[in-house]
């Protein structure tokens, strides 16, 4: 895993940063090499989950009008998004269908209302848990939500299409790629500082990177995903589950006072709290007009979104726009992803092309 910057150009350049993880085959060394970047090798953070992994290697970048770093990268080149909940590396099985180009990344962004009764949340959930947080059990949802009439119908497309990707339609939301937990790991390991910041999460499918960043006492947390349906059946409820010890009781009766306690704590919590769904450029739209006050994010996390290069234009300019000058991004990612054609090297590339930010590899596995 290697982390990477981004850094403004030209003499108006301010301090942001932009990071990003992503893994590199050991035959892109040389690539690595050639460029000038310091190519570290680290172990897998979740054997466990991601089986058959081998050792991956990431690289920085800078630019110059708007600082960027890169923070942790997984995976192998060559490595698709799978069909597992947990997603783990399998190359040459990719699951990814590209439908013919309409309007890629299309669809309204809106705000999703913080609940009043937070028990109706985690109402039918099963959790589980990785690296210390509670996640809801995807299998479980995938199935309720296939057995039941949704908005978006998401799980049965997917299904019937036999892919984790539909553009315009579906981005994945509902599995948990591998190269989260790589930046997990490495945002515990270099002991980020989130306290005072302004975090978004961004294509957060699960939420645990933005829900890493409110355990470690970050000021706001904004949760944006391209589906409506991740963020209701997904995101929301896991960011109830870290507070709520998992979701229950086990079936004990709580005193009184502690209930009340609990429920105090989770208010407290979800006003740090913002969720999005929709696409990138508008959902930087609804947040730039919107009528609630808006300040730029001091720290911009995001895994795996890199896969699909129709989407880097409105990628970047959302960065661009919602970034503050001193601000930092990391992105983990892939050094390549089979049927879309994303990934490392042709997003140094683009942001090259477009010369706002100077990259670089800040960790490689």
């Amino acid at each position: 895993m290697l982390p990477c910057a981004l850094e403004p150009r030209g003499p108006r350049a301010g301090k942001m940063a932009f990071q990003f993880n992503f893994s590199i085959e050991e035959k892109a060394e040389n690539e690595l090499e050639t460029l000038g970047d310091t190519a570290l090798q680290l172990e897998s953070a979740q054997p466990a989950l991601n089986p058959g992994r081998s050792t991956e290697k990431s690289k920085e970048i800078s630019s110059e009008e708007n600082v960027v770093h890169k923070d942790s990268v997984c995976a192998h080149e060559a490595t698709p998004k799978t069909t597992d909940p947990v997603a783990n590396c399998s190359p040459g099985k990719s699951q990814v269908q590209v439908l013919p180009k309409k309007r890629a990344g299309f669809k309204v962004a809106k705000e999703h209302n913080i609940p009043g009764d937070f028990s109706k949340v985690l109402e039918n959930k099963v959790m589980d848990t990785v690296q210390g947080l509670y996640y809801v059990n995807i299998s479980v949802v995938e199935m309720t939500l296939s057995n039941d009439s949704h908005e978006e119908d998401i799980v049965s497309k997917s299904i019937s299409s036999h892919s984790d990707l539909i553009t315009g339609i579906y981005e994945g939301g509902l599995k948990i790629w591998e190269c989260t937990f790589d930046l997990m790991d490495y945002l515990s390991k270099a002991e980020m500082q989130f306290i005072n910041k302004t975090v978004l999460d961004l294509g957060c499918g699960a939420g645990l990177l933005g829900i890493l960043a409110l355990k470690r006492k970050a000021e706001k947390v904004h949760f944006q995903d391209y589906n409506r349906t991740v963020i209701d059946e997904i995101t929301l409820p896991n960011v109830v589950a870290n507070w709520t010890d998992g979701g229950g009781d086990g079936g004990i009766s709580e005193p009184s006072s502690k209930k009340h306690k609990k429920a105090d704590l989770i208010q407290a919590l979800m006003s740090k709290c913002r969720f999005f769904s929709g696409e990138w450029t508008e959902f930087s739209q609804l947040l730039l007009s919107g009528n609630k006050p808006f300040s730029k994010y001091d720290l911009i996390l995001t895994s795996e979104t890199i896969y699909n290069p129709d989407y880097y234009s409105a990628l970047h300019d959302t960065i661009s726009k919602l970034l503050d000058k001193n601000g930092c991004v990391y992105l983990a990612t892939k050094a390549h992803y089979f049927g879309v054609g994303g990934g490392v090297h042709i997003f140094e590339k683009f942001i090259e092309e477009r010369n706002v930010f100077r990259t670089r590899t800040v960790k490689v596995i």
